[in-house]
């Protein structure tokens, strides 16, 4: 329901800006702009996004399905099975549903967003096996989206990537306020699901795993920054994540030929799902695309952001940051809407001015929770999303005030 009044107020809202810019302003151009916009969401989300994607989900399920056979899917359920049962308390301990959603975090922590796609969507159709109510989201399914679209990752590689190709002196500086501006979003969202679904998060092992997790992270990060100079932290990040996304496919395959598996079989019953999973999200994606670009093109995000650079110049503060804002509200709704802002803002006042740098954080706090939702909930049509977005933007929320405060912190 959610999704319904988000949808319907991005088409509504647009058309009633337009229209005043056309009464009052004369911009005949306006509706023109919002019809253009349209065609080209519309056809970017079948021809940019749902086909390209067959070809990834193709693989990544084949392997997904060798992985299964070999007994590594199951192995990551008995892992991971005690903490994820205190936060899945509907999905079985040994269920595979447990590993997929592992391996969906793993490429999600390496910043291997092709990878992790497929496997977030193979994690979202385990979770609605179980699911009774096939039309509305389960507490396991909005728990699952909100941590995926949380986008925790300790290799930043894209905006690394980015910033390099800009020029920066150290593309590699964002590196541990991005680690720690996600970490701040993923533990958000976590706490404000387990809060809604009332999960009891004070157990030994859940403070345990969550401990475990915190103390890696403080000590990769440590290692990075004492160990490492910047041309090697780049080096180490690119290798380790290429070097473990190809090690997967290749344990999987080792242990099923130790089964006897017959591993190209296997691999092909498992790709057949990609096709089928792509053509079904593509309604989904056609119409959140198509209402996040009318609202885009109207003019209403710029509004939005005035009102916020007004209201704040009337405290004694820095406001430097208000200029950042476009790309916190636009990250939500659009990946390579945000994206744009983000190069945009580098190339205007540099890559290693304090707006490059806090873009580059902002940019990699957060995630396309509007996005995820209409292409992960679509996958398995899921119409009532209950609290899911909610939650979402509670995450996005903490992760772009994270990113302000660290940027300050670190850049300020």
């Amino acid at each position: 329901m959610a999704l319904n009044y988000v949808w319907v107020s991005f088409f509504i809202v647009a058309f009633f800006i337009a229209l005043i810019k056309l009464i009052f302003f004369g911009d005949t151009e306006i509706f023109k702009l919002l019809v253009d916009g349209i065609f080209d969401s519309t056809k970017s989300s079948v021809m940019d996004i749902a086909l390209p994607l067959i070809g990834t989900m193709a693989f990544w399920l084949g392997i997904m399905k060798v992985g299964e056979k070999a007994g590594a899917i199951n192995f990551l359920s008995r892992l991971v099975g005690p903490f994820f049962h205190r936060l899945f308390p509907e999905v079985p301990k040994n269920h595979p549903a447990n590993g997929a959603m592992m391996m969906n975090f793993s490429a999600n922590l390496l910043g291997l967003d092709n990878a992790a796609t497929p496997l977030g969507l193979k994690a979202m159709e385990s979770l609605h096996e179980l699911n009774p109510e096939k039309d509305t989201a389960s507490n396991a399914e909005i728990m699952f989206l909100v941590l995926h679209a949380s986008g925790l990752t300790i290799l930043p590689i894209s905006i690394i990537a980015q910033r390099a190709i800009l020029g920066a002196h150290d593309p590699t500086d964002i590196f541990l306020p991005c680690i720690i501006a996600t970490y701040v979003a993923t533990l958000t969202g976590l706490l404000a699901v387990a809060y809604k679904q009332k999960l009891k998060l004070l157990d030994l092992v859940v403070l345990g795993w969550l401990g475990g997790i915190t103390l890696f992270l403080a000590a990769l990060v440590a290692y990075f920054k004492l160990y490492l100079d910047k041309q090697q932290i780049s080096e180490v990040s690119k290798v380790a994540s290429n070097l473990i996304l190809l090690l997967i496919p290749v344990l999987f395959i080792l242990g099923a030929l130790r089964k006897k598996v017959n591993v190209f079989e296997v691999f092909i019953e498992g790709a057949k799902g990609g096709l089928e999973t792509s053509f079904r999200i593509i309604p989904y994606l056609v119409a959140m695309l198509a209402a996040i670009s009318v609202f885009r093109a109207s003019g209403a995000l710029g509004y939005l952001v005035d009102i916020f650079k007004w209201g704040f110049g009337h405290f004694n503060m820095d406001t430097r940051f208000t200029e950042v804002l476009p790309i916190g509200f636009m990250r939500p709704l659009s990946g390579a809407g945000s994206r744009a802002m983000m190069l945009d803002n580098m190339r205007h006042f540099g890559t290693d001015s304090f707006i490059g740098h806090l873009s580059s954080v902002l940019y990699g706090s957060a995630d396309t929770t509007f996005y995820i939702v209409a292409l992960y909930f679509g996958s398995v049509g899921i119409k009532k999303t209950r609290y899911a977005i909610p939650a979402g933007l509670i995450a996005d929320f903490a992760g772009v005030v994270a990113a302000i405060l660290l940027s300050y912190l670190f850049f300020g």
